[in-house]
């Protein structure tokens, strides 16, 4: 099943692409229009999701990384010990392994993860995230998904 690191790989491609393409276009907290309820906003990014240890004073930074390399770690071993039958199963683990390693590229070339989608409702602003974070997340839901699917190895 280790054919789904492709997947991870294609993750990893457009989330460095989309942050490199944003950063060459936006300056930190510009904000561009795109439809309503939704901008580009690119934003820095020093702790982890909803800036959970932002302003730890730096340490966080290792830590995030080390913590994302163990993970990573874990579901490449995980994912090699799947069953041909379990797609579901190894897409969402492809999926929330780039999003990891993605973030952690991040994380060692500039020190933050570089956020740029910006969902709101009137004057309610979800935090930024990119494509990583979103890959994460979709890989999550799937996951939980697929976890209250019998799990019975086909003959």
């Amino acid at each position: 099943m280790l054919k789904w690191l492709n997947l991870s790989a294609v993750v990893i491609v457009l989330d460095q692409l989309s942050k490199w393409l944003m950063t060459s276009w936006l300056d930190l907290h510009e904000s561009v229009a795109v439809i309503p309820s939704f901008n580009l906003t690119l934003a820095h990014n020093y702790g982890a999701a909803f800036s959970f240890l932002a302003s730890a004073g730096g340490w966080q930074r290792w830590f995030f990384v080390v913590l994302a390399l163990a993970i990573s770690t874990a579901l490449i071993i995980w994912l090699k010990r799947l069953g041909a039958y379990a797609r579901l199963e190894a897409a969402s683990l492809a999926l929330i392994l780039g999003g990891a390693i993605g973030n952690v590229i991040d994380r060692l070339i500039h020190g933050y993860v570089i956020d740029f989608l910006d969902v709101y409702y009137g004057s309610y602003h979800w935090p930024a995230f990119n494509i990583a974070d979103s890959a994460i997340c979709v890989g999550a839901v799937l996951l939980i998904l697929d976890s209250f699917r019998s799990k019975t190895e086909p003959q």
